[in-house]
């Protein structure tokens, strides 16, 4: 959908809840590519009178997108999206500042306007005909989920290249998109290393790295005619994945059906707006409510969701500019000591409710969640209150019966504390790496790879500046809170002490 703020121009595609948001971009959560520096390029052979592949035919050479700012297969994508039923728009897809390409305003738009119509025999499903329909089939037989059947979906029908009804989306596609599963482990290693965000990406990685090798194992390699391995390989898979990542929209309207829509994917997120995508029943397709007007010029947005800086560098390859996006959070680890007396007894507690040593909570610029604070009361209790473990796990794991805060203000000295030091304890690998990022020698002859490696490293740059911002607010809080508990604790010594003068 939205490309990267500063898309990098190259020909390397470099290495690699439930309760999704109504909004663009639902997680992948099914059951589920490495690392390579080649551009995704693979042969097929075609036949006219069979759809599946034969290696023995005149092998050619399929194109996998183009470069973001190609404007040949933005104009054939506008042109074949109106001859299929798109029908006259108030936009049309032109370069832009923010995102490269985007959806700008030919017309006075007016606010609470509705956008886009976009009918549903333009959306791609998973239940789209296959130009193979016999590979449709397969995976259909073999209960293959929604996610990873439109991600074959879309290496299939991008390998019948001009014989696929969807050659001209597909070839107007990013060639290279810049989430972060196309950063190679070293990189995700040497640039995230004080972000959360980076066992987030290595999990993500992982879990295409496993749907891959699972479809391989029970149905590619079971019919190689129709997944032919010079086509449905991890590189193709890493590209088909980028894709559904950062372009799937969840349609709240449609019971929740997730879908590719060509053109609405080519607006871009900001966010100062709230409105989001959904299927509209009474113009039948798919729309968007402008929460603001727009003059013609101007770039027209949506939002991607209520996500953090971190979130959207994941699955989009953009960090927003720090202090722009009110919804931005960071991860804090917090972790119960193994010399801890009570170790074994908190771990179970934890286990029984979901939850894990260490774990990780959301700080906001405003604030955390109730969880956090239940996990550091649990964290620093003493053996003497082992009767409210469970109560405290229960609490942080957001399964309590009880809706109500939980408060032990005999620990709560204790607890802020143990907050305070895990933020502190982060924040200096944060400033570690911003100390040391200036001078990083990233190694690299080819220009290419330099101007790559410079700006992986600027995103990297930007989203550890947000998020140590948001743990400096917090330290601030916390340090000013224990200030106050600890001289009101200092006067009341002082009172009693006086007292007891006094009376002697």
């Amino acid at each position: 959908m939205a490309e990267a703020t500063r898309i990098l121009h190259t020909t390397l595609i470099p290495a690699f809840s439930q309760n999704p948001s109504p909004h663009l971009k639902p997680p992948f959560s099914h059951s589920q590519a490495l690392f390579k520096k080649n551009p995704v390029r693979c042969s097929i052979t075609t036949s006219n009178t069979d759809t599946s592949r034969s290696t023995n035919i005149t092998q050619q050479e399929i194109p996998w997108g183009c470069d973001i700012d190609s404007p040949e297969n933005a104009a054939a994508l506008q042109k074949w999206l109106t001859q299929n039923g798109l029908p006259p728009q108030k936009m049309e897809i032109q370069k832009v500042e923010v995102g490269e390409r985007g959806l700008v305003a030919l017309k006075n738009i007016r606010k609470a306007e509705k956008l886009l119509f976009v009918p549903p025999s333009l959306f791609i499903t998973a239940d789209s005909e296959w130009s193979c329909p016999e590979a449709g089939e397969v995976l259909k037989r073999n209960n293959v989920p929604d996610w990873p059947l439109l991600a074959t979906y879309l290496i299939s029908e991008a390998s019948f290249m001009n014989s696929s009804r969807w050659t001209n989306y597909i070839s107007a596609l990013p060639r290279q998109p810049y989430s972060l599963l196309y950063w190679t482990r070293e990189e995700l290693d040497r640039y995230l290393e004080a972000s959360q965000i980076r066992e987030r990406a290595i999990e993500r990685i992982n879990n295409v790295t496993g749907t891959y090798s699972d479809l391989r194992l029970r149905i590619f390699s079971k019919y190689p005619n129709l997944f032919p391995e010079e086509v449905f390989n991890m590189e193709t898979f890493k590209w088909s994945f980028g894709i559904l990542f950062s372009r799937l929209v969840r349609l709240p309207s449609m019971d929740g059906r997730v879908a590719l829509v060509p053109w609405a994917d080519m607006l871009n997120h900001s966010c100062e707006v709230d409105t989001f995508l959904d299927y509209d029943k009474s113009s039948q397709g798919v729309v968007f409510t402008t929460d603001r007007p727009y003059q013609p010029g101007e770039q027209v947005f949506i939002s991607y969701g209520k996500k953090s800086n971190g979130e959207l560098l994941l699955s989009y390859g953009f960090v927003p500019r720090e202090g722009t996006n009110p919804r931005d959070s960071v991860e804090l680890s917090l972790s119960i000591k193994k010399s801890d007396k009570c170790y074994k007894e908190k771990l179970e507690a934890l286990k029984k409710h979901g939850l894990s040593i260490p774990q990780c909570f959301p700080l906001q610029i405003t604030g955390w969640p109730l969880e956090l604070m239940a996990y550091a009361y649990l964290a620093v209790s003493p053996p003497s209150m082992s009767k409210q473990f469970d109560k405290m796990a229960a609490a942080a794991s957001n399964k309590s019966t009880s809706k109500k805060d939980i408060r032990y203000p005999e620990i709560e000295e204790q607890a802020l504390q143990f907050i305070l030091d895990s933020c502190e304890s982060s924040i200096s690998k944060y400033t570690k790496f911003l100390q040391a990022s200036g001078s990083m020698d990233l190694d690299v002859t080819s220009p290419k790879q330099l101007n790559r490696k410079l700006f992986l490293k600027q995103l990297a740059v930007d989203l550890s500046t947000t998020e140590r911002r948001i743990l400096f607010r917090a330290q601030y809080i916390l340090r000013r809170r224990l200030r106050d508990m600890r001289s009101g604790e200092l006067k009341a010594l002082t009172i009693f002490n006086g007292l007891l003068k006094y009376f002697k």
